[in-house]
């Protein structure tokens, strides 16, 4: 795999982040029950049926390559530990969006290679809105069959900043945070779309000072830092995958230029 390279497989990963996204809408439109996951986060037949097409996909796509997905996350690090190259896939981010039919859940596909995402996939099934990334060649959007737009994360020039904050996860670290930032606009909104909102140019800040996983995350970052932005711990490092702990650190998503968004934190 030496000539490995993540633009050959982007097509195909829209396409089956849009296939997986028909299967959750088939779910979505007839009404389901909820279950919850040890961890207490709920879980619906729409997260099994997404999960199951897009490992069965990836696994044909790309025989060579593991598949972690959120629905199949317990594998020892050890196994893990020596992946060099793997699709990180979360088959429906927001289920609580899901659940309350608000229409802001997504489906996520990422590539990772060598703790960085190289591909990366948001797919909104209720809009048909796609975005997605491969590094080192521009980020772009696509809702249902018009055209591809290239997307662009907008620099900040002062002002009031529109920031964009989690519907259904927020807490005191947040509120402080924009406290500290003076006047500015809130945007809410779930699931990985907060991330796609900095990167499309349409706010300039995301702060999530709290719990996600990986796979929340991943194909996102990719579709940020393809557009111009960042997606950083709050060391202002980039988040790396395929820890020991699936668990991120605390993080804050910007757009281009060199606005000092850091310094409105929290104390730490």
């Amino acid at each position: 795999m030496s000539d490995f390279n993540p633009r050959d497989y982007l097509n195909a990963a829209c396409d089956i982040a849009r296939d997986a996204g028909r299967r959750i809408l088939d779910v979505y439109e007839r009404g389901f029950s909820v279950e919850q996951k040890e961890d207490r986060s709920p879980l619906t037949a729409a997260d099994r049926a997404a999960h199951e097409i897009i490992c069965a996909r990836l696994e044909t796509l790309t025989p060579g390559i593991p598949v972690l997905s959120e629905e199949s996350a317990k594998v020892d690090y050890e196994k893990r530990a020596g992946w060099q190259r793997f699709w990180l896939v979360d088959p429906l981010d927001g289920t609580r969006e899901f659940i309350n039919r608000n229409g802001e859940f997504t489906v996520n596909i990422a590539l990772i290679e060598n703790h960085r995402p190289v591909l990366g996939v948001v797919y909104v099934p209720v809009t048909g809105l796609t975005y997605f990334a491969a590094a080192g060649q521009g980020a772009f959007k696509q809702k249902g069959e018009c055209a591809v737009q290239p997307i662009k994360a907008r620099r900040f020039a002062g002002g009031k900043p529109i920031v964009v904050a989690s519907r259904s996860h927020a807490g005191p670290e947040t509120e402080v945070f924009l406290k500290n930032l003076g006047a500015h606009d809130v945007v809410s909104m779930g699931s990985a779309l907060k991330l796609c909102l900095v990167a499309e140019g349409t706010a300039d800040v995301y702060p999530r000072l709290g719990p996600t996983m990986e796979w929340d995350t991943a194909a996102a970052q990719c579709v940020v830092e393809a557009a111009g932005g960042r997606v950083t711990d709050l060391h202002r490092q980039p988040l790396a995958y395929n820890k020991s702990s699936l668990l991120n650190p605390s993080f804050l998503v910007i757009g281009a230029g060199d606005y000092d968004w850091y310094r409105h934190l929290p104390t730490l």
